[in-house]
């Protein structure tokens, strides 16, 4: 189920495929590699804090994309969510998966959301997901869509991952897949 829930991320990515995207906390890679092969002209690019581990974990992703086949089409490097080591609008897609909560740097989780969309190029393309039901994180989901539409977004939708038929019923409680939402459109 893990694997269908980050595969929701993909399913509301619309993207030629052409240029280069980034995933914010990319963990061991999964979400970078799936891009990677299903864009295979793309350049991807997994961006993780990974703590005093970061050796390890960066020898690891790169150790899962070789074993995929899209070693050469990826690059991993240490940053923090809340500060990207990039400048604005250099990015085709950007997308996260489960990681914005989990930036320790900053209280206000929506600035993770804001640092996030400022890489993204005009016109580019966005897929969020995280705890974005959890109000005492992100407060209320009209608020959260009217802070992400006021950072000048042409296009934001939003989607409880709950919906998806394939969670049941009990897995839909708000402290499981019930709190998990995705915010995706256009920058």
């Amino acid at each position: 189920m893990q694997v269908q829930i980050r595969d929701l991320v993909l399913a509301h990515l619309e993207w030629n495929g052409k240029g280069i995207g980034i995933d914010i906390g990319c963990g061991n890679a999964p979400l970078v590699i799936k891009l990677a092969q299903k864009y295979p002209v793309a350049q991807i690019m997994g961006i993780d804090y990974w703590g005093k581990t970061w050796g390890y974990s960066k020898n690891a992703c790169q150790r899962n994309a070789r074993i995929e086949g899209v070693g050469k089409r990826v690059i991993f490097q240490k940053a923090s969510g809340s500060a990207l080591p990039f400048k604005g609008g250099c990015f085709d897609v950007v997308v996260s998966n489960l990681a914005f909560h989990e930036v320790r740097d900053i209280k206000d989780k929506k600035e993770v959301i804001r640092e996030a969309l400022r890489v993204a190029k005009k016109g580019g393309r966005f897929v969020f997901q995280d705890l974005f039901l959890m109000h005492r994180i992100y407060g209320k989901t009209d608020d959260l869509l009217s802070t992400v539409r006021s950072l000048g977004i042409t296009e934001v939708k939003f989607v409880k991952t709950g919906d998806s038929s394939f969670i049941p019923k009990i897995l839909k409680l708000k402290f499981m897949v019930g709190a998990l939402g995705i915010l995706y459109g256009e920058k």
